[in-house]
């Protein structure tokens, strides 16, 4: 029987390699300063951002009621209205049938109720006023869709910035035009040609953007969208959207910016850039 050596008392095992290069691949934790250096970094971060994802419920409103105020001066007496006439009215209701203080608390927070939808529906509208007449505002329309259509913002254009937007879902294949009527016809008409192409059995209607005669505003373009009747179930949906991404992987680039073009001088030259690929 073979004795293993014994090792002599004091001694000291040595780590294995693997042991000292997970020792020194363990990052340190960070100390607390750091965390609280960090935290203010993001807070400051989030507080400068303008970005709603960054902020809270209150912050939002209180940004929502400042871009349509500067487009709708009467906002605030409208709101004012909406949350003082529900507490007159109980208060009135209160001292002639008595709760009183049950039939306030119902009326302060009817009022407060009506006055986000009164937010809601003015900011909706300050929306629209902002971005009417400007080339590219029908993205703002589209954005308003439910979640069951899929927009595409500029698939054609001409040198004329006349352009056309692609939306899908329940109502069919929607082509939207905007710029002047005789050529964006033209545009929808040469678009409404490759679309039955690729997506044959599904009606493909046209909307022209506008003021005139026979054309949707701005304003009413995503209910005239969502009022169409429904002809396409969710499947297929997802089979005509396959079709059109392989419609549109065929399509040379469309040299202009996406969205609301900009109206300052200095913002234009920076959409000249964008077009021409600086």
């Amino acid at each position: 029987m073979v004795e293993r050596p014994r090792r002599k008392a004091g001694a000291t095992a040595l780590p294995s390699a693997t042991g000292q290069a997970s020792a020194k691949a363990a990052p340190a934790p960070p100390s607390r300063g750091e965390l609280r250096t960090a935290k203010k970094v993001e807070r400051a971060r989030r507080k400068a951002s303008t970005d709603p994802a960054d902020m809270g419920r209150v912050r939002q409103i209180r940004r929502a009621y400042e871009l349509t105020h500067e487009f709708d001066r009467p906002l605030p007496y409208l709101m004012l209205g909406a949350l003082l006439g529900p507490v007159l009215v109980a208060l009135l209701v209160g001292l002639l049938w008595d709760h009183l203080v049950y039939l306030l608390v119902l009326g302060l927070l009817t009022g407060v109720l009506l006055t986000m939808l009164v937010l809601v529906r003015r900011a909706k509208a300050a929306t629209f006023k902002r971005y009417a007449g400007q080339a590219g505002s029908a993205e703002v329309a589209l954005q308003m869709l439910p979640k069951q259509w899929i927009s595409t913002p500029v698939i054609a254009a001409n040198r004329s910035r006349d352009v056309v937007h692609r939306t899908l879902g329940p109502g069919g294949l929607v082509l939207i035009g905007e710029g002047e009527p005789g050529r964006v016809r033209q545009l929808l008409a040469g678009e409404v040609r490759k679309h039955e192409r690729v997506a044959y059995g599904v009606t493909v209607h046209t909307v022209v953007m506008g003021e005139g005669q026979g054309q949707v505003p701005l304003g009413k373009l995503a209910d005239h969208i969502r009022k169409l009747p429904k002809t396409l179930q969710p499947q297929q949906v997802t089979d005509v959207q396959a079709r059109l991404r392989a419609l549109d992987a065929v399509r040379p680039p469309v040299g202009i910016p996406k969205g609301p073009m900009p109206t300052s001088a200095r913002q234009a030259k920076g959409s000249r850039q964008a077009m021409r690929g600086r």
